[in-house]
């Protein structure tokens, strides 16, 4: 079998794997997380870490994405379905959340950072206990955390697609042979860009309404940089496990 590595199309896939990342870490700034103060009900979101939360989610979409791309071969409802996983994983998370902090904790779904849920209008801060930042995932914060996670589902299905495709020739018949690879690849670059997002907050988010959200755009430039350089490592490296499952030397 001929091989031809077409630059055009690489690069082509590079800005696709960029934009994937991109939209990884601004999905991780529409998630509410709370963390140690969460988990003790003196914060608003979900009580754990927001790298973990995020991988989370960005695991299950990419379980999805693989999973639809073997059975149908088709990157538009791979990315579809990607960000849907995602979505529900993160809804299933933040509804288990919210009914241990409603009938477990006995607290109301309070911000403490909007007098007003941006989305229902409800009073917020007259249910805020002292000393605290609120409690629970309150509305605006939950559908925040659903669009949070379809975004960034996407964005890493987009990045597994890219890299499913980025080997020159190799029939469907054989994606076998690197759809692993492209699913590690892909969950590191989750993580890359989760961490970066995660120093970008420094600690607990509501959500799209939150001031730190406003801080996003210095995480989209620096997650561009990075994933453009992570990208053209993990497309060297997909491209030698074709050339390696095919037997060429290089």
């Amino acid at each position: 079998m001929d091989f031809f590595i077409d630059p055009i199309y690489q690069f082509t896939l590079l800005i696709l794997i960029t934009l994937g990342g991109v939209l990884i870490t601004i999905s991780v700034h529409m998630i509410p997380v709370g963390g140690a103060p969460a988990a003790m009900s003196q914060a608003t979101g979900v009580g754990t870490g927001t790298t973990q939360l995020a991988a989370g989610a960005g695991l299950t979409g990419l379980l999805v994405a693989a999973s639809v791309y073997i059975l149908s071969g088709d990157a538009l409802l791979c990315l579809v379905l990607g960000g849907i996983g995602s979505a529900i994983m993160l809804s299933i998370a933040m509804l288990i959340a919210n009914i241990g902090y409603i009938y477990g904790v006995g607290i109301p779904l309070a911000s403490g950072k909007a007098s007003r849920d941006p989305i229902t209008k409800d009073r917020q801060d007259i249910y805020v206990s002292k000393g605290t930042e609120g409690h629970g995932i309150p509305t605006a914060a939950f559908l925040s955390g659903i669009a949070g996670g379809f975004v960034g589902g996407i964005g890493g299905s987009l990045i597994f697609v890219a890299l499913l495709k980025s080997p020159a020739g190799l029939p469907f018949e054989s994606m076998s042979a690197v759809i692993p690879g492209a699913i590690i690849l892909s969950i590191a670059l989750f993580f890359v860009n989760a961490v970066i997002a995660s120093y970008n907050i420094g600690g607990t988010i509501e959500g799209y309404y939150d001031q730190k959200f406003k801080k996003l755009p210095k995480a989209v430039v620096v997650s561009a940089l990075i994933t453009l350089i992570c990208g053209i490592m993990c497309l060297l490296i997909m491209i030698q496990l074709e050339l390696a499952y095919y037997g060429v030397n290089v």
